[in-house]
Formats: structure tokens, sequence, C-alpha cells
């Protein structure tokens, strides 16, 4: 079953969605929130697989969210709802899987929850994401899934696979949101590393590392609770 997000300023249209969705058995948790603000907070603590936004909302519109959330990765699948067809072009350019109309009709739901789950299904069988890296002029593409961890150089990151390492334009902290579903984790000002590939964790010594192919990376003080949590979903155990 999926985890949804609804948002609506009207309170009774909130009630009857959540109402209607929670007769769909393909539907687990709903999350509700009365404003654009609210469903970010929400956002910010709750992993979630779709959104089901009110456009006309005070404040950030449902659109609002949806280039909000965009530009992270891993995102929730959207569709948009709404009393009038005004925006349906922008909603698809911010690759919306709906558009539904007020008053939603259940049978109609139905076909966004279905659309919805394809879309899901599609994303987890989707190839790994590539990577266009420079090697001496030339182009290259490697697998994100090839690299270790990430070095902040400046404006530039240098990504570390087993066999090589390269350079490439995009900030750390760009990497950091972009990469975040992927199951990287940023561990100091300077490092964002693969959690998986993390072999040994000494975060109880007075300068905390974590060991990445024999390379032992520092944790700053600032990332040590974030990655003592992850740590304890995994099969590596903090050394004292």
């Amino acid at each position: 079953m999926i985890t949804v997000l609804i948002a609506d300023d009207e309170l009774p249209a909130l009630d009857e969605l959540a109402f209607l969705l929670g007769r769909d058995g393909r539907v687990g948790t709903i999350h509700r929130a009365s404003s654009g603000s609210e469903a970010l907070r929400i956002l910010d603590h709750e992993r979630v697989d779709a959104l089901f936004l009110d456009i006309h909302m005070p404040g950030l519109s449902g659109l609002d969210i949806a280039h909000a959330v965009s530009r992270s990765a891993g995102s929730p699948v959207v569709v948009f709802v709404t009393a009038d067809e005004d925006h349906a072009v922008k909603a698809f350019e911010l690759a919306a899987v709906d558009y539904l109309l007020k008053p939603v009709r259940a049978e109609r739901l139905a076909t966004s929850v279905a659309r919805v789950l394809e879309t899901l299904a599609m994303a987890e069988t989707a190839p790994p994401t590539l990577i266009t890296v420079d090697l001496g002029g030339l182009k290259k593409m490697i697998r994100r899934d090839e690299v270790r961890y990430v070095q902040a150089q400046g404006d530039y990151a240098r990504l570390h696979t087993d066999e090589s390492s390269y350079l490439i334009r995009v900030p750390l902290a760009d990497l950091e949101k972009q990469w975040a579903e992927a199951g990287f984790l940023r561990i100091h000002r300077s490092y964002l590393v693969s959690m998986s590939h993390i072999s040994q964790a000494k975060l109880g010594a007075a300068h905390p590392t974590v060991v990445i192919d024999g390379a032992e990376l520092p944790v700053s003080r600032r990332h040590l609770p974030a990655l003592r949590e992850k740590l304890e979903s995994t099969r590596i155990r903090p050394s004292s």
C-alpha cells in the first residue's frame, strides 16, 4: 500500500478526499495538510509516495509544492486536484501523473491511484542513474551505484569509485540533496558517503571516522547524530 499526503485549504474538500482515499485498499497512511507550508513540514519528516494537491491555496500553492519537491531525488508522485482546468498545462509541465477536477468522483480517483502505482512501479525498475564524467578530455558514463564516496573540492565534487576518481562540476551540497534517496549521507562538510559501502565506523573516538574501501574519512560532530541513526538499521555497528 502507498502512503499519501493530501493538501487543501478547504476543510470539506480535504475531508472528502481523505474519505475516498481511505476506502481504497491500495492506500495506506494518509497525511493531511490544510496549507502548503504545513504540507512541506510533513514532507520534511515523513516518507510519502504520492501527493494529492489542491492548486489554489493561500501562500504556497499546489504548484509551488510540486516545484519544490521536483528538485529532490526520489520525489513523490504528484496528482493535482482543482475546481478548474486553467493550470492543466503547467501541472503536466511539473510531471504530474494526473489532474482531478472537483468534485472528485470515486471512480475517477481510483484511476488516479492506479496511475500513481504504475508510476512508482516504473521507477523501481528504472535503469541505474548514469553520471557523465570527464576523463582526459573524453566523456565517460559511470553508474551512481559505483560511487563509494564524494569529496568536496570547491564548486566541484570528486567521485570516488573502486577503480578511480572523477571530478564533476556540481557542488557537494547539491549532490547531498539529489542523492539522499539513493543512500548517500553527508558526514562532514567535505564528504558525502554511500552508506552501503561503509565497512567500519569508529564513532566513539575523539575524532570519529568511517572506513570505505580502506579510506578513513572524518565525521564531524554536527553530522554524527544522523550517521548514528542511519547505522542503527544497517549491519555496521559503531566502534567504541
